[in-house]
């Protein structure tokens, strides 16, 4: 298959969930020079987690077929580096954004970011693989992003609602978000157990049960002016 079809499958995935999102936002607020912001901070949050995970590899010792060493490189060098690299834009910068009014903006902003960021990492993977690599990824790595993304934008949105306890809900949302991502990642790196990988897929379902839940809870919250 070639290169060009290739980019087409690897930016496809991204691309639809991000408008599918967008498309549930009612009042579709968000400025194309927004838009290029969460773009362009899922793009750099990217080659962050990137950085990190090479200085963490470096000064540690990672055992293939040692259960409880995979668990530390799916919550700690993957989940939360991965998710704390976007959490560093959608917390730290666009949600004092004058734009960031309604709790339902954190579920859009951190789905742009996410898929910004799972487009790159596609694009990288799908480079340098093939057309069965695209179509796997398509179907896993990328919709597991937007529900990673989903779990961080809802709580963020929770901290925008209630003030006095934004920390709380920020910590929350870079936890969770990170648990998530690590508990999907974690069963793939068990290639050793026959069978175990399964459970990635019905991690992954659970959490997009439990986020279709959080995400009609909050589409039309409305924060009314003080």
């Amino acid at each position: 298959m070639n290169t060009i079809l290739l980019v087409i499958l690897a930016i496809a995935p991204g691309f639809a969930i991000a408008l599918f999102i967008y498309r549930k936002d009612s009042r579709k607020h968000l400025s194309l020079s927004l838009l290029g912001q969460c773009i362009f901070y899922g793009v750099i949050s990217f080659f962050i987690s990137i950085g990190i995970r090479l200085l963490l590899q470096r000064f540690s010792h990672i055992e293939q077929d040692n259960m409880v060493h995979q668990m530390i490189r799916a919550v700690i060098f993957i989940g939360l580096v991965e998710e704390g690299s976007k959490f560093l834009f959608l917390r730290g910068i666009l949600f004092r954004n004058p734009h960031f009014k309604q709790p339902f903006d954190g579920i859009v902003y951190s789905v742009m970011i996410g898929m910004s960021f799972a487009t790159v990492e596609n694009l990288l993977y799908i480079l340098n693989g093939n057309t069965s690599t695209a179509i796997i990824r398509m179907f896993t790595a990328v919709p597991a992003h937007a529900v990673f993304a989903l779990i961080m934008g809802f709580f963020i949105g929770e901290a925008k609602i209630f003030k006095s306890s934004s920390m709380l809900y920020s910590f929350i949302a870079l936890f969770f978000a990170s648990l998530a991502h690590g508990y999907y990642d974690y069963f793939l790196f068990l290639n050793f157990v026959p069978g175990l990988w399964l459970q990635t897929f019905i991690s992954l379902i659970i959490v997009v049960i439990i986020t279709h839940f959080a995400f009609k809870l909050r589409k039309d919250e409305i924060i009314y002016p003080e």
